[in-house]
């Protein structure tokens, strides 16, 4: 974000993070809990949601939560390797499946 408005040295960038950004964040961090706990409301109902509260005031759902944020890291990083893995087979499929859709490359049918 601070890239896209120009800001390019991180020294001032980490300022505008915590003058502005983090602020910011805290102010409306009650609606993203609103929306998030509405997301949960519309795919589990009060007894999964009490289970799962439940869960977490255990020692494993507390360790639990407090690794998400390293999980989140490690999960982020194997799908990028997976996906990197997988991006040569995936792109050798897709052009021959363009090829034989008789598709060019840009998306545009080829001429008959």
């Amino acid at each position: 974000m601070m890239q896209q408005i120009g800001i390019k040295e991180p020294d001032k960038a980490q300022v505008l993070v915590q003058e502005v950004v983090m602020p910011t964040l805290t102010a409306h961090y009650d609606e993203l809990l609103d929306i998030q706990a509405r997301g949960f409301a519309t795919v589990l109902n009060k007894d999964e949601l009490q289970a799962i509260a439940a869960f977490y005031a255990t020692p494993a759902g507390k360790r639990l939560a407090a690794a998400q944020p390293q999980l989140a890291q490690i999960q982020l990083a194997g799908m990028q390797q997976w996906m990197q893995s997988v991006m040569p087979e995936m792109q050798g499929k897709l052009t021959k499946a363009i090829q034989a859709h008789g598709w060019s490359p840009n998306g545009q049918a080829k001429p008959r």
